[in-house]
């Protein structure tokens, strides 16, 4: 068992130490670039006061399936009975980027994007092995219809929540890095923990140009197919056997975007236009600096990543259940926090 945890490490170490570099060097080579063709300009909508570049997500896409696919070509039986799995993921990640990018440059109507985001998540789920049962109790295309919806909504959701410098950093960062050490002890398959490891390596390598205040944005091409690698990370941590743990780690991007949506349908509001009524948004106007609530945000994922551990290392319903209802007490606490602002 040791042995298996040391090589599992001596490849996904190397693989996010790779990937960082590389999403380094392309954003220093794309920034420039990226400033005179993709400038983001602030609007009434925007967190941020001055034309921004955007578009650093080509980085992040391009260095995350570089190193994954290095890895895989260097490791031949991680493709054995997944290789169509990986060749559909990739292809509707590529799909999500030109369609990201498009939209950084000029605006696709709501429906376009919609369809393209379906095609996408819809190529992925289509490659799943017929035996892979999330909830065994539920019709198999009832499942399958299931994974389609929350696929999509995924997608969307990291791009909604990619409003402030870091943010999806402080997301992204405590989620990649309990998959790879799930995927180092083998609580998960090695083909997604190396997945997971190249996109913890390329958004890290992406993060210093996104401190507040941001040199640059990661844009629609990043968050769009980051949301899809996410999803898929999740319902392959699912299908390991570990539900718990992929309902935890993300509660915090579902809440916030969910109830938002929730709230906007109830008040009649379009639900496809921009806006600026997310918890961390309204934080902002609530008197928190954008450091303080990224702070707060990571501090809360960190969590989730402990949480989600524990249930995994526990093996008991009764455990996960609890680890579940802590996790949803806590970012509870923290969307009030945002809410109410200030005393």
């Amino acid at each position: 068992m040791i042995e298996q945890s040391v090589g599992r490490l001596l490849v996904l170490a190397p693989a996010i130490c790779v990937a960082l570099l590389l999403a380094l060097g392309l954003t220093v080579l794309l920034r420039p670039v990226l400033a005179r063709h993709a400038l983001a300009a602030p609007n009434t909508r925007s967190s941020h006061r001055a034309p921004t570049p955007q578009g650093g997500g080509i980085a992040v896409v391009a260095a995350m399936l570089a190193v994954a696919w290095a890895a895989v070509a260097l490791q031949p039986p991680l493709l054995q009975s997944q290789g169509g799995q990986f060749a559909a993921l990739t292809a509707a990640a590529l799909l999500l980027a030109v369609v990201g990018a498009i939209d950084d440059m000029r605006s696709l109507p709501a429906a376009a994007r919609l369809a393209m985001q379906c095609i996408a998540v819809g190529g992925v789920i289509a490659a799943l092995p017929d035996e892979l049962r999330i909830v065994p109790q539920l019709p198999w295309w009832i499942e399958r219809a299931g994974l389609l919806l929350g696929g999509v909504w995924l997608v969307n959701l990291v791009n909604f929540m990619d409003g402030i410098d870091w943010m999806t950093v402080a997301e992204l960062v405590p989620v990649t890095a309990t998959l790879v050490l799930l995927g180092i002890s083998g609580a998960m398959a090695m083909l997604p923990a190396l997945v997971a490891a190249a996109l913890l390596g390329a958004i890290l390598g992406f993060a210093p140009f996104n401190k507040p205040v941001a040199r640059l944005f990661l844009g629609d091409v990043g968050s769009l197919p980051i949301g899809l690698l996410l999803g898929w990370l999740l319902l392959r941590l699912a299908d390991s056997g570990h539900l718990a743990a992929a309902i935890i780690l993300p509660i915090y991007y579902v809440a916030d975007t969910s109830i938002t949506l929730c709230r906007r349908i109830a008040t009649g509001e379009p639900v496809w236009q921009a806006h600026r009524t997310h918890f961390y948004q309204r934080a902002t106007d609530n008197g928190f600096s954008v450091g303080e609530i990224v702070v707060r945000v990571l501090v809360a994922n960190l969590g989730l990543a402990a949480l989600a551990l524990v249930s995994v290392a526990a093996s008991s319903v009764v455990v996960s259940v609890a680890a579940l209802a802590v996790a949803v007490a806590g970012v509870a606490w923290l969307l009030a926090t945002f809410a109410r602002g200030r005393p």
